[in-house]
């Protein structure tokens, strides 16, 4: 067996805002959300019905871009502004 020596290998290290930014304005993804989590994300929205089920397109960091009563208009209009979607598990 062959052992290496990692001493000498760089591991990069990131600032968390930097981290927090790789991706901004070219990544994005859609998360489910029930209309009593949507303040959380869009403190600007009026009061919804609760128990709705809608979608939250956000930017890498997370940030809210747009909320939509389905699926495919957020990817839709993440299409739209050239964001790739990616898929979080």
């Amino acid at each position: 067996m062959t052992e290496f020596d990692t001493s000498s290998t760089a591991v990069p290290q990131f600032d968390p805002s930097e981290f927090a930014s790789l991706g901004e304005g070219q990544i994005a993804y859609v998360r489910p959300i029930r209309s009593d989590e949507v303040r959380q994300f869009f403190p600007q929205a009026p009061e919804l019905t609760p128990g709705l089920d809608l979608y939250a397109l956000l930017s890498a960091s997370g940030a809210p871009i747009l909320l939509a009563d389905s699926r495919d208009v957020a990817l839709a209009n993440a299409m739209a502004h050239d964001l790739h979607t990616v898929s979080l598990h």
